[in-house]
């Protein structure tokens, strides 16, 4: 047993020990699935505070030498797996953390040094038998170990990406590391002396041009976690049964920690529901310093359509992303799509696969955004959110002619000449003119199913603000007039489709006239008795 070479089970049996633990390790069958396959070199990223360590922890605990886990692993979802015994306790394992080696080597110039020296002095210690003198390179001990007694390794990374994060312009550094990965894992004889090798981190594996530099890797991605997905943070499921043993509102935690799609699963940030658990309060638990590092110097970035991107991101819409072309790293940023698609992988933003549109997923985040967004050189945002402000203060009092002189000076200010006149253009301008709302109604819902059609917009007053302001139900129509959206509203009863919400209701019906770009609004009380 030694610090890299066959290391204990003592991390993992402490996140197993805590109050708060999700079993996991219905992971390892697949992985034992794919030892030994073509499909055995896996890259996992996520963003941080998503259980990468603990599930690098666990693979270790189950497959190193090092330890003697049948009892921990007892009663936990892989116990139950046919193949639970074959593979428990079997396997040479290489397990180190990135980040904690580099601090321990003290420079990046060093860290293959660093690693590479415990790494092979271990395996000498371990394999007394093999002649490993000559061998002064991991990939040279282990394929000269394979060779003599046949024996494969699993190699376990965690946070594999930090050079190329924190050393993003040492370009000398970087190649260094990557070759050194890809002299360990890429070429026959890994092939033979690798059983499995699982990488995490933020990042997926840097692409070099259109191609990765570990071509040979599964990735599994917050764009695509195909079969791990529901080894990602807390699914729905998960987080019910914490709401119910610690008597915690579950709409309320899926308001503040839900939003992230992967697949068919709702995933949450485990940190944030174990904190949750511990100080009874919701409010954002994401590192108010790793905000600021991460996503100040993005936002800000001088790429067309960026800006406009965030804001109608906040006001709760969703916005198109290409998330092709982005080469796995923080200083290739070709335009807006790459860095909405990095927010993505440091968790700031969410994605959803089927619609390839991006958003923010959650109130913890938001909140995150708007604290960021407040330093000086968004001045245009407090400006823009004063322009909302009077946007919905007009609504309330059913100024319906500021209501649309609002409209349409956003709509001139915030949307590209191309697609200016387009219906989804409109959607756009008034997810982003009512911004300021997001303050007192909860994220708007749109195309709200009815029992005749779906409205375009509704907004409901959270709680605290019920008494104080009404639901707003919008109807948009096109090149057509706002009565008409008005009566869309009133004739397929899209009222009733809140008929649980007790609070008073206004109906906005708003219309654009594609040849004269005017914007038209009308607004009208909602009374039951009239319906």
């Amino acid at each position: 047993m030694g610090m890299f070479v066959n290391p204990n089970a003592a991390a993992f049996q402490c996140a197993v020990n805590s109050e708060v633990y999700i079993d996991k390790t219905g992971l390892l069958e697949y992985t034992n699935k794919v030892l030994g396959t073509n499909a055995r070199f896996i890259c996992n990223s996520r963003p941080r505070r998503f259980g990468k360590s603990v599930t690098v922890d666990m693979l270790t605990a189950y497959y190193s030498k090092g330890c003697d886990t049948e009892k921990m692993f007892s009663g936990l979802e892989i116990s139950k797996c046919p193949d639970f015994y074959e593979h428990l306790n079997k396997y040479d394992v290489i397990h180190f953390d990135v980040q904690w080696c580099c601090i321990s080597a003290g420079s990046s110039e060093n860290l293959i040094s660093y690693i590479t020296n415990i790494v092979v002095s271990e395996l000498r210690e371990t394999y007394p038998e093999v002649n490993l003198v000559e061998n002064s390179t991991i990939y040279g001990a282990m394929a000269r170990i394979n060779t003599v007694l046949g024996k494969q390794f699993i190699v376990i990374i965690d946070e594999w990406d930090v050079l190329i994060r924190d050393e993003a312009h040492n370009q000398a550094a970087q190649e260094m590391y990557i070759d050194f990965l890809r002299n360990m894992f890429k070429g026959i004889e890994a092939s033979k002396y690798i059983a499995l090798a699982y990488l995490t981190g933020i990042l997926p594996i840097k692409k070099l041009k259109t191609q990765s530099a570990l071509n040979n890797f599964t990735q599994f991605t917050m764009l695509n976690a195909g079969p791990l997905t529901p080894y990602i943070g807390f699914n729905e499921d998960e987080v019910i049964d914490l709401c119910e043993k610690y008597e915690i509102d579950f709409a309320e935690v899926r308001r503040w920690y839900d939003g992230y799609r992967l697949g068919d699963y709702h995933v949450y940030n485990p940190n944030a529901l174990v904190n949750l658990t511990i100080m009874r309060t919701f409010q954002s638990y994401w590192s108010q310093t790793g905000t600021y590092l991460s996503i100040l110097p993005l936002i800000n970035m001088d790429f067309d359509g960026l800006r406009t991107s965030i804001i109608e991101m906040l006001s709760g819409s969703s916005v198109e992303v290409n998330v092709n072309e982005f080469q796995n790293d923080m200083v290739s940023f070709a335009d807006k799509d790459d860095v909405l698609t990095l927010l993505i992988h440091l968790g700031y933003l969410a994605y959803d696969q089927r619609t390839q549109r991006a958003y923010i997923p959650n109130e913890e985040i938001r909140q995150e955004f708007r604290a960021a967004t407040k330093r000086n050189k968004w001045n245009e945002l407090i400006e823009f959110q004063q322009e909302s402000e009077k946007l919905l203060e007009a609504t309330w009092e059913m100024d319906a002619e500021t209501v649309a002189e609002q409209i349409e000076k956003i709509h001139a200010e915030y949307t590209s000449v191309i697609q200016y006149n387009n219906e989804n253009s409109l959607s756009s301008v008034l997810s982003i003119a009512y911004l300021s709302a997001i303050k007192y109604y909860f994220k708007p819902i749109r195309e709200l199913p009815t029992g005749r059609g779906f409205a375009d917009f509704v907004f409901i007053p959270k709680p605290l603000y019920r008494d104080y302001y009404p639901a707003l139900l919008v109807e948009l129509k096109w090149n057509k007039d706002a009565e008409t959206a008005l009566n869309q509203i009133k004739e397929r009863k899209y009222p009733e489709s809140l008929q649980q919400y007790t609070g008073d209701i206004l109906l906005v019906g708003i219309n654009y006239d594609k040849k004269e770009k005017v914007h038209q609004c009308v607004i009208e009380k909602w009374f039951p008795l009239c319906i």
